[in-house]
């Protein structure tokens, strides 16, 4: 798996699509995926949104990396960077923060390359990153 984080609006999406040569049809969203979709997908866009439904319904993602891993281990997840800024005082969106960072601290652990984009750069920050293995 190849995760790729950085703050919203960094060119993310775009650095993927252009690296990977993926199609509009190989993404997923997570904004309204289900969890057999990211099984079927290339590449997921705004996953932290997956999350944050996840958590909004009461969903245990505590396993979710080793659950991705087994069933779509070539798969490109793309997410915001959550927790970085001012502590939510509502107590749901305290609990989406920490789940999301749980969780990307467990994917991240179980990913081959993770990438940070800033500004449409991206920069390797764990792994190599080539895009061999993952062209179709």
């Amino acid at each position: 798996m190849i995760l790729v984080i950085g703050g919203a609006y960094q060119g993310k999406k775009d650095w993927v699509q252009g690296r990977y040569h993926l199609e509009e049809s190989d993404w997923a969203d997570g904004d309204s995926c289900s969890k057999e979709d990211l099984f079927r997908a290339r590449a997921v866009n705004r996953f932290h949104l997956f999350v944050r439904r996840s958590v909004v319904e009461g969903r245990d993602l505590s396993d979710f990396a080793d659950t991705l891993r087994e069933k779509n281990p070539s798969l490109i997840l793309v997410k915001n960077e959550i927790g970085c800024g001012v502590v939510p005082m509502d107590p749901l969106e305290r609990k989406y923060r920490e789940q999301d960072g749980r969780l990307s601290e467990k994917l991240a652990a179980h990913c081959d390359t993770v990438v940070r984009v800033i500004c449409g750069i991206g920069q390797v920050i764990k792994g190599s990153e080539t895009a061999d293995e993952y062209r179709s």
